[in-house]
């Protein structure tokens, strides 16, 4: 499989350009950030938007509800700061204040996964996916790209509800198109094939492109979706995948517990039962270090992929 690179940035950063993009066109979107603003990348819409720029500190709870406030006159405030610290710590503000009330408050949440690498366990969460998905009136995104970050947080703008846009700290390969069409809820079908679907979100679909590559050369032809929307979760694309090749892995920087794999597997398991095998984090806290080489230790890396698919296609034999 061909994909073209197209650069190398981080997601934060499309984050950042795509608010940014919103500050000249949009006067009702607001940022706050818990003092945070250079690694979310927020610098650029404080510079040109002064007065819609919100510094609350260290006191993400405060943010939340000030957030939530802020949309009773017709604002659409975005808040900026690490994804342990958007859901962790905050949960409760969320589900009362914003997801129970249903208000239009964007959450946008960098560094998650363990790919924030050296900050370690205590900053490196993989339960926010599983935890905000699990919210009523919660709409969760996980981009896969710079490119579709950028896309995904000029989206959010448009959509009315809360919503959690999860991004990250690694410089990665740029391999969505600029102009790609971006729809909530959509997934994006990358490759098509009929011997196995892969299923990926963030990360996890640049580490399968990597996998396909090995994979093909053995003359296995893989399905690969980025389901950049974990909820409401593409349904029809899963089945219509799975119908065709009757397995499926999924790919993911998060818990298995929780995450995209178990929203596949409920689909699946009440609409048709096929193997599948998880690319996740089995229940474990993160740890220090290099991020590349965390994913590898924590089983969510290209070669965890490649066995994936090839234990997949065992059982369904």
């Amino acid at each position: 499989m061909e994909i073209e690179i197209l650069g190398h940035k981080d997601t934060r950063s499309g984050f950042g350009e795509g608010l940014a993009e919103l500050g000249r066109v949009n006067p009702n979107v607001l940022a706050l950030c818990a003092d945070l603003t250079g690694s979310l990348k927020m610098d650029a819409f404080l510079k040109e938007n002064p007065d819609r720029f919100f510094q609350i500190g260290i006191a993400e709870a405060n943010m939340m509800g000030i957030a939530a406030g802020m949309t009773i006159g017709g604002k659409i405030p975005f808040t900026g700061t690490f994804a342990n610290f958007s859901t962790g710590r905050v949960y409760d503000q969320i589900r009362q204040s914003i997801a129970y009330s249903q208000k239009n408050v964007k959450i946008c949440a960098s560094h998650a996964g363990l790919t924030l690498g050296e900050d370690g366990a205590t900053h490196q969460i993989l339960e926010d996916i599983g935890m905000m998905r699990m919210l009523p009136n919660m709409t969760v995104i996980v981009p896969a790209d710079f490119n579709q970050t950028k896309q995904a947080t000029i989206a959010i703008a448009d959509h009315q509800g809360p919503v959690y846009l999860r991004f990250g700290r690694p410089v990665m390969p740029i391999f969505i198109k600029p102009d790609a069409p971006f729809i909530i809820g959509k997934a994006d079908v990358i490759k098509e094939g009929n011997d196995v679907t892969i299923i990926a979100c963030g990360h996890l679909v640049w580490k399968s492109i990597e996998a396909i590559k090995t994979l093909e050369e053995r003359g296995i032809s893989v399905e690969l979706i980025n389901m950049h929307t974990i909820k409401p979760l593409d349904e029809a694309a899963i089945l219509a995948s799975v119908a065709k090749t009757k397995c499926v892995v999924s790919a993911e920087e998060h818990m298995i517990n929780g995450g995209l794999g178990e929203a596949i597997s409920q689909v699946l398991s009440r609409n048709l039962p096929v193997p599948q095998e998880f690319v996740g984090v089995d229940d474990s806290f993160g740890e220090s270090g290099a991020p590349m080489e965390l994913m590898t230790k924590y089983g969510i890396d290209t070669q965890n992929i490649i066995s994936a698919v090839l234990k997949v296609l065992a059982r369904k034999g």
